[in-house]
């Protein structure tokens, strides 16, 4: 950025980059503007308000963002926001504010020069005075050297080098500039006065339009049908109102929390309210239930329920933090790295257990607060989600403008027309303007939501909840589905298959696999059988996993927990508590807890089942000793690293011993290469090719390692030169209804996708087994022929699962074999690979892979994300359906996401399912596409509604004539208010139907029917006004200029024939199958068609002399009456039958006609005899797959 520039570009978050703006007034321009709102009775100000842009471009003067009066800020979706900066006098450093990791980022990026990056680093300088400013709940500060606002919410003080400096609590005066700076510890949303939300929604152009409309009708004299106008958007604006306040205070409920708290303050301990807890504050963590701020752990352990924030059910124990987490520990991000996070609290987060160790408290020092917590984050991103741009919204606007071009061609001709005849100049305009009230239905917007809420309601039933109403219909156009596979596909539990161990005792002296084993039972894990890994297998069981207890029972990884429980052991943490309900303490854990309470570390216990055995107190030289194993340090599970470790010591037994598990691809880097053996990737192979999950394990003995230097290893130091032990294998079921759902969704074509942290071969065999890939289709996976994924220079080889040898070409990802052209070949795609095809492979061979991809393994949770993200840029619609922690990026990604967990952090996907398969996706699509449709056909409706109306107030118009007010509110209220409403209410077909339906209100199947049915009514409504002019009864009517001149021959049979087709016409557009149910199973809107039917009829055939006289008709012969009947019989025969047979038909001429005369026009310009090429595809995958010679399923 310029320094001395008043604009300045900043990334917020990894999806929101905003551009902000310094302005001052210019004050003879404002004095200008508020003159201009004063003369134009507050229309400028009006319109100002509404176009932002222009009330900034006419106050407005650029200025420096210091000398800034107010702040525009503008994200990458336009949209604005005015701001006024914050001024505070301040007296603390530039490093009390701004994080030294954040400077060496900017330094890094900018590349600042020597002298510059010097003065930057200089986080001692003074800061007299703060400028702040707060975008979306996100808290920025100006710097007074890069002349720039940044982010100050993830901000580390450069005294954190050590949890000894850590622990000294802040003083009054430090406390006092934090509050300034990070502001108080509180989620709370801003409520808007009801009296500001009711000018905001009164002001807003529809309503605007609607109040304009009302008072042109009271000058007209339509008193009665202004007045009931008014009712009705008085109850709308009161129900938005109402439920605006509800959801606002539902989120400030589930956002905002409040708790007493202990925490160190000028070197004592003191209670205060977690309101007032400021990075940096000490807290005592031991009578918490919930955890106040985001936080790190200095001293003693606890175990927290983190489902709210990411929907995984089982809880996640913590671990203190050390010197050199601290040192390094980097927060200039949003997100927190793994590594880090299993030190950290998160705000919100339920506190399951707390430990103290025995003279250390167990506390946690305050990192982050309020809306800069993780929680804070996630309430931002509901407050403030990603701006719709679903192609029917964004059509149905401009439609909306064609119908205003329409109705300001009726207001110019009309207006002639008056001229003509002799009408008064306030008439004439009252009439006009009318017109335009006619052609723009104030209802619209109404009544295109109508479907979607009877759609949530029809979901809410089933156990679907919607959070996000706009997405039901976006669900309606999904043609891509990415499921997750473990708790999606398959069932949550794993059940133990086998085991394989080591034979060491071969011949040649290489190592082989024993036979498969189905239990553990019989084997002596004290007892080491030469040759032999079994029972070296049944320690790591019972020993490396990261279980706890809470409330007598087990809790942990399920996979931990079926492992475990397959030993039949017994645990016993070390405050006492058994998992068999044994709550004394051992004689070993009490041992082993005095002696290890000097280094902070205390250890859990597992022992085989039976209970304790007491230790002698002179234990004999032939005396063994007790079968316990104590787990004395432990490295948690980490992603990135896919496997975990334990460091075990035997009762009275010296030596310790490391125990690792984890994927088995990972164990061939950290094992000894002899240990392995020779038939491992054989046996690996057969497992997960067969869909079994496979557990690897390894160990080596620890020597010369004193208890006290045991917190100081490293994990790369621990977790090397290990002997491998062998397999664990596990079986994971699909779910029962995971087959069908998968069919139908295939049979509907929409293409599904497998996205999962598994082994690739076990993703396959998965996918083979629930038919998402064809059984006969080949299946390649990618290897690095040299180099990692991040490595540019690395080359990639897709190698057949079937066929050995079987390759794929890599610059088309097609088979290298003509032979193997036209079959059917999928591809698994490795997080790896995936990671540097994105990064690094021509944007061509991506789409490909993209194209052709149907399952993605080793994917991490930011992978996932991003698949979906490349998906969607090739034009995919894409829905995600997923159930943990790793999926919620994905979830909030996708165009829908439907989330399988119960928990509250599921509010980061638009759809909530309680049944926990994924049949719930058939019915959000299924009920997606009865929206959609419903939208069209109310849109429709009320577009054709209008030009109808239109059409006879237009024949009304040419000789002065209107319809009258009674005859308006018949119209209105008793016949267009219940169709709309009770149009949505039709359920979505049963079947899930191979094409999608449109989503483009300017496609030619849509504009074909709406502009035939148009033609189609108007020109009965001219037909019959001819005909009533031809009868020998008519006597023509005579203009009064002061009268309202609406009694007429012309004005009684066009009211009457018009109330029928705005009956006729809903059934016309009541669209059924494929998406929809037929008409005639919405009962709701059957009877309201046969009574207003009843009653339109009433008043045609046998018209009471008070409907004469409330209506304003004329007397006509019973004959004429009879012939409107006939007219509107046959107007109703006419319109359904082209909108079912004739107009598709049209439309699908129109199309080929049009795709002909470009590809006669293209060949006539297209030289040296090649062959025209065909119409590029709007969306990039369609090309893709016309270019790989796939056939397009969605046409």
């Amino acid at each position: 950025m310029d320094r001395n520039n008043w604009r300045q570009i900043l990334v917020l978050e990894e999806d929101v980059e905003i551009s902000i703006q310094g302005y001052r007034y210019d004050t003879l321009q404002y004095l200008l503007y508020r003159i201009s709102c004063f003369l134009s009775l507050g229309l400028v100000w009006l319109i100002c308000r509404w176009m932002p842009k222009w009330w900034v471009t006419w106050v407005g003067e650029s200025v420096t963002l210091d000398k800034a009066q107010w702040l525009v800020f503008i994200n990458q979706y336009g949209e604005q926001q005015i701001l006024r900066p914050q001024h505070e006098f301040y007296g603390g450093t530039v490093g009390s504010v701004f994080s030294v990791d954040q400077m060496r980022e900017i330094i890094k990026t900018e590349g600042c020069h020597h002298e510059e990056a010097r003065r930057l680093l200089n986080m001692e300088e003074k800061l007299t005075h703060l400028i702040l400013v707060e975008y979306r709940y996100i808290r920025l500060a100006f710097h007074p050297l890069l002349r720039r606002f940044l982010i100050i919410g993830f901000w580390k003080d450069i005294n954190w080098t050590s949890i000894k400096s850590a622990k000294t609590g802040l003083t009054s005066e430090k406390y006092q500039r934090r509050v300034i700076a990070f502001g108080p510890n509180l989620i709370n949303i801003r409520e808007k006065p009801t009296g500001a939300l009711l000018r905001d929604e009164v002001l807003n152009p529809f309503y605007v339009f609607q109040i304009g409309s009302i008072i042109l009708w009271g000058l007209d004299d339509y008193y009665y049908y202004a007045f009931c106008i008014f009712i009705i958007s008085a109850v709308s604006i009161i129900t938005t109102l109402i439920e605006t306040k509800q959801t606002m205070k539902r989120m400030r409920d589930m956002s905002k929390f409040e708790c007493s708290v202990r925490t160190i303050r000028n070197g004592s301990w003191r209670t205060i309210s977690s309101i007032e807890l400021v990075p940096g504050d000490l807290i005592d963590l031991v009578d918490l239930h919930t955890v106040p701020c985001d936080a790190m752990l200095i001293s003693g352990d606890c175990i927290l329920n983190e489902s709210m924030l990411t929907g995984e059910s089982v809880p996640v124990s913590k671990l203190p933090a050390t010197d050199m987490v601290v040192r390094k520990m980097d927060l200039s991000g949003s997100s927190i790295p793994a590594e880090i996070a299993k030190h950290f609290l998160f705000m919100g987060t339920k506190v399951v257990r707390v430990r103290s160790n025995n003279s250390t408290p167990a506390v946690a020092l305050v990192v982050r607060t309020g809306f800069n917590s993780a929680k804070g984050s996630l309430v931002r991103s509901m407050l403030f989600p990603k701006p719709n741009n679903f192609q029917f919204y964004r059509d149905s606007f401009r439609f909306i403008g064609v119908l205003g071009v329409i109705a300001l061609c009726g207001f110019l001709l009309s207006t002639i027309n008056f001229i003509r005849i002799g009408i008064d100049t306030e008439t004439m305009i009252l009439r006009a303007l009318d017109l335009i009230t006619v052609v723009v239905p104030p209802a619209l917007p109404a009544t295109m939501s109508i479907g979607t809420s009877f759609a949530i309601g029809r979901l809410k039933k089933i156990g679907i909840f919607c959070i996000s109403p706009p997405k039901v219909n976006i669900g309606g156009k999904v043609d891509c589905m990415c499921f997750d596979k473990t708790g999606t596909l398959t069932e949550d539990g794993l059940d133990i298959y086998g085991f394989r161990s080591i034979s060491t005792q071969s011949g040649d002296g290489k190592n082989y696999f024993d036979d498969e084993m189905i239990s553990m039972q019989g084997v002596d894990p004290s007892l080491d059988i030469e040759g032999s890994t079994k029972a070296k297998i049944f320690r790591a069981m019972t020993t490396c996993h990261s279980l706890k207890i809470v409330g007598g029972e087990l809790i942990g990884d399920p996979l931990d927990l079926k492992m475990f429980e397959h030993t039949r052991w017994e645990l016993e943490e070390s405050g006492g508590a058994s998992s068999t309900g044994l709550k004394t303490r051992s004689e070993l854990a009490a041992l082993q807890a005095k002696k290890s309470a000097k280094v902070g570390i205390m250890p859990t216990v597992v022992r085989p089942p039976g209970g304790r055995q007491e230790l002698p107190l002179h234990l004999g030289q032939h005396d063994a000793p007790p079968v316990e194993f104590g787990i004395i340090h432990s490295f948690e599970f980490v992603s990135a690293l896919r496997r975990m470790s334990v460091i075990v010591r035997r009762l009275a037994d010296p030596v310790m011993e490391v125990f690792v598990k984890g994927a088995p691809e990972v164990m061939v880097d950290i094992c000894r290469p002899e240990t392995l053996p020779v038939n491992y990737k054989e046996v690996l192979y057969w497992y997960t090719h067969r869909g079994y999950r496979v557990i690897a394990c390894a160990s080596r003995q620890l020597d010369g390692i004193k208890w006290h230097k045991l917190h100081k290893l490293k994990r790369n130091e621990v977790e090397s030169n290990l002997t491998f032990l062998g397999f664990i294998i596990f079986e994971n079921k699909l779910k029962a209804r995971t087959i069908p759902a998968l069919e139908t969704l295939r049979n509907a074509n929409i293409r599904q996708i497998m996205c999962t942290g598994d082994n690739a071969l076990t993703a396959i065999s998965v996918s083979r087994e629930c038919r998402l890939v064809d059984e006969s289709a080949e299946i390649y996976i990618p290897r690095f022929l040299r180099g990692s994924s991040t490595d540019p220079n690395s080359q990639l080889t897709w190698e057949s699962v079937l066929s050995e040898g079987q390759t794929l070409d890599n610059g088309s990802l097609e088979p290298r074999r003509s032979d193997h052209y036209g079959q059917p070949y999928n591809l698994a795609v490795t997080g790896e690979a995936f990671r540097w095809m994105v990064d690094n492979a021509p944007t061509e061979i991506l789409h490909r892979m993209l194209v052709k991809g149907a399952i993605y393994a080793r994917m991490s949770p930011d992978e996932k994300q991003e698949l979906v993200f490349e998906l969607q840029n090739i034009g995919y619609c894409v829905g995600f359906c997923g159930d943990g922690a790793n999926d919620c990026g994905a979830l909030k990604a996708g165009d829908i996401g439907i989330s399988l967990s119960e928990a509250e952090a599921s509010v980061a996907a638009p759809f909530t399912s309680n049944t926990m398969d994924i049949a719930c996706v058939i019915d959000v699509i299924k009920e997606g596409r009865a929206a959609l449709v419903t939208s069209f056909s109310c849109f429709k409706y009320m577009a054709l509604y209008s030009i109808i109306q239109f059409t006879s107030i237009t024949l009304l118009y040419a000789f002065g004539s209107n319809l009258g007010d009674f005859q308006f509110l018949y119209i209105d209220l008793f016949l267009i208010l219940p169709i709309a409403v009770y149009m949505g209410y039709t359920e979505a077909w049963p079947v899930l139907h191979r094409k999608r339906p449109t989503a483009s209100l300017v496609s030619k199947k849509v504009l074909t029917s709406l502009l035939g049915q148009i033609v189609i009514c108007s020109s009965t409504q001219f037909f019959a006004y001819w005909v009533t002019h031809q009868q020998s009864w008519y006597v023509a009517p005579v203009f009064d200029p002061d009268g309202e001149n609406i009694e007429s021959y012309e004005n009684t049979v066009l009211f009457l024939l018009s109330s029928f087709q705005y009956i006729l016409i809903a059934i016309v557009f009541s669209v059924g199958p494929p998406y929809r149910q037929s008409m005639w199973t919405n009962r709701r809107l059957v009877l309201t068609i046969t009574l207003l039917f009843t009653l339109t009829a009433w008043c045609v055939l046998f018209p009471a002399g008070w409907q004469m006289k409330i209506l304003e008709l004329e007397p006509i012969p019973f004959s004429f009456r009879v012939f409107i009947m006939f007219l509107a019989v046959g107007n109703l025969a006419t319109s359904y039958v082209c909108e079912k047979y004739f107009f598709p038909y049209l439309a699908t001429w129109l199309s080929n006609t049009i795709k002909n005369m470009r590809s006669s026009s293209s060949s006539t310009t297209t030289q040296g005899g090649y062959a025209p090429l065909a119409k590029a595809h709007k969306k990039t995958y369609k090309r893709v797959m016309d270019e790989m010679g796939i056939v397009d399923i969605h046409h």
